[in-house]
């Protein structure tokens, strides 16, 4: 293969779940920008429809499909609707995510509950309900979207996210455990782990606490949305056909501390 054709996925159907808006969305612009069809899962309608028109504008055969990724039901009707429509599912991007903020000893057990089950609880579930679909297939790839504070430890000056934090660690040892597993199906799990890129829901945050972020940060600047596009479709290709079981950081360099 030439490098070209490492990258390709021409011919792959992917589902991004929540890619209706920021990241998600520029997840499902890469996959299909190297050639993917691409199902994308929100569980609003009025995002899903307008990101839907954005990408087959762009020339990318898509579908989308309302749904909550942490209720079994809806995880069923993705895989559902995207097999009836394409037949087989490649690749798998768990991206659906939410965060809430509160010092640990004011983090109420509901928002606990409700950061833990759409984040780890959502994620397994797709895993699970998509994984027997890709080990009836003997093939398959899984991205989970985790992030770096699920890595390590993050300046309370910054940010305080106890749950985000738990909830993506839990992702993290899923995607070792889940690629132990299923690596003799050969499938491949990996996670993609992004500092606070600048999105609709870090921009707040960034504006608040971004000078103190800054200070942690070796490359001196907070990410750029676009930049999760090259290392999602490395992930999703042959060009990484030997790399499973890791956590790949896209955080400028501070978990090199």
């Amino acid at each position: 293969m030439s490098v070209r054709e490492l990258f390709d996925l021409k011919g792959k159907v992917a589902i991004v779940t929540g890619g209706s808006r920021g990241l998600g969305k520029e997840i499902a612009s890469a996959l299909g920008e190297a050639g993917a069809k691409v199902a994308i899962t929100a569980r609003r309608e009025q995002w899903l429809t307008q990101a839907q028109n954005e990408l087959e504008n762009a020339g990318i055969e898509c579908l989308s499909v309302v749904a909550d990724s942490s209720e079994i039901e809806g995880v069923k009707k993705m895989v559902a609707q995207t097999l009836e429509k394409w037949g087989v599912i490649d690749i798998l991007v768990n991206n659906a995510g939410v965060v809430w903020a509160a010092p640990p000893d004011q983090m109420t057990l509901d928002k606990w509950d409700y950061v833990m089950n759409i984040n780890a609880r959502g994620t397994f579930i797709c895993c699970q309900e998509v994984g027997k679909e890709m080990m009836r297939q003997k093939h398959g790839n899984i991205i989970n979207i985790s992030s770096a504070v699920g890595v390590s430890g993050i300046d309370p000056k910054s940010g305080q996210f106890i749950g985000y934090q738990a909830s993506k660690a839990a992702i993290n040892i899923m995607t070792k455990q889940l690629a132990i597993e299923w690596g003799p199906y050969n499938i491949r799990v990996n996670a993609i782990a992004p500092s606070f890129l600048a999105t609709r829901l870090t921009d707040a945050l960034i504006a608040r606490t971004g000078e103190n972020m800054l200070r942690w940060i070796p490359m001196g600047r907070v990410g750029r949305p676009e930049e999760i596009k090259g290392v999602t479709v490395f992930l999703a290709s042959e060009a990484s056909s030997y790399i499973t079981g890791q956590i790949i950081c896209l955080d400028g360099g501070t978990t090199a501390w």
